[in-house]
């Protein structure tokens, strides 16, 4: 027999959070907290109050501000930090006390805003991709940054203070001729990069720059020397003496060849006088080194002739004089053939 109506048994309460729709996130909260966590704390003065707390001329801050590579704010614009307020008031003291030349404020300033820009694009880049393969949610990766931004801190201070040290004492020891600033200078350049771009898909071209990087990174450091700037394809080092240079040179074609899967590389090496200023170097060295690795066949290194005549007599290298070629601001440039002597016999 068939329950009735009334028979059928009352039907069951459904919860409110059943029912409630799931409320969207703040996002605007969200980037709010993210950016203190990054900054350190909230904004809380315009461009002039910070300037007036600093006590220096909102003329000086705003050039200053612009050379760490930020763009100009508004007058009305609440965008800086108490850790914006401790900057200024540190380069100015810094300055007044004849630490910092008024000439070179700027200068420094460009050089740590370009290399930190660098650095945190990098970073920003490579914490996204975290994120994105855990998929967590904004208040977790919110968590995930306060926890990761201090132990970066520590890291990066800690490998500042280590190539301090180094920088220092190879200042100290060294002789009259490094303390002038005579370097071997060399360049190493991607073979048929822009055949590259074209034909390579941008993820596998960044992994190539990479695998580039990291690897011209080791071979420099494992020969002495010191990597000034990486440019896309081209990686500028410098070494203190002549042998150092070669030994480097020829080993990163190496390491090249034997990875079996990169592109070759162009090297040019040139010896003389530079000029080394916030960390990256000029002077004619510095172009007779591009203009040789232009020269220079895949898989080959070429020398000056003061990087020759420096190496001359050395038992482990050997320099044949190529004929003269005509480059660009020089028509009479004469490269040399750098090889290992046992691989001219």
């Amino acid at each position: 027999m068939a329950p009735s109506p009334t028979d059928q048994p009352p039907a069951r309460p459904t919860s409110a959070a059943a029912t409630e729709p799931v409320p969207e996130p703040d996002l605007v909260s969200i980037q709010q907290e993210f950016e203190q966590a990054l900054l350190g704390g909230e904004r809380k003065f315009t461009r002039i109050q910070v300037s007036e707390r600093a006590g220096i001329s909102i003329e000086r801050a705003e050039q200053m501000w612009h050379a760490l590579g930020f763009a100009t704010v508004p007058d009305d614009e609440i965008a800086f930090t108490d850790g914006d307020l401790e900057a200024l008031r540190l380069v100015a003291a810094l300055e007044d006390d004849g630490f910092i030349e008024p000439a070179v404020e700027s200068s420094l300033a460009r050089k740590l805003g370009q290399t930190q820009s660098r650095l945190a694009s990098w970073q920003s880049a490579m914490f996204l991709e975290l994120l994105e393969g855990a998929k967590l949610p904004a208040d977790e990766a919110i968590e995930v940054a306060s926890l990761l931004l201090p132990a970066m801190e520590r890291l990066q201070t800690y490998v500042w203070r280590r190539h301090l040290a180094a920088a220092a004492g190879r200042a100290m020891a060294g002789s009259d001729e490094l303390s002038r600033g005579v370097r071997v200078v060399g360049f190493a350049d991607i073979v048929s990069y822009t055949r590259l771009t074209r034909r390579l898909p941008v993820v596998e071209l960044g992994q190539l720059i990479e695998r580039f990087e990291g690897l011209a990174a080791d071979v420099v450091a494992l020969n002495g020397g010191r990597v000034i700037k990486s440019i896309g394809d081209e990686v500028l080092f410098v070494t203190d003496t002549p042998a150092q240079g070669a030994a480097l040179a020829l080993a990163l074609q190496d390491k090249v060849t034997e990875a079996g899967d990169m592109p070759e590389l162009r090297i040019g090496l040139a010896y003389g006088s530079i000029l080394i200023r916030l960390g990256d170097v000029y002077g004619e060295v510095v172009n007779l080194a591009s203009r040789l690795t232009s020269e220079a066949k895949p898989g080959r290194v070429l020398a000056d002739r003061e990087l020759a005549a420096a190496l001359d007599g050395h038992p482990a290298y050997r320099l044949r004089r190529l004929r003269r070629v005509s480059v660009r601001g020089y028509h009479h440039l004469t490269p040399y053939a750098l090889q290992r002597a046992s691989a001219s016999k």
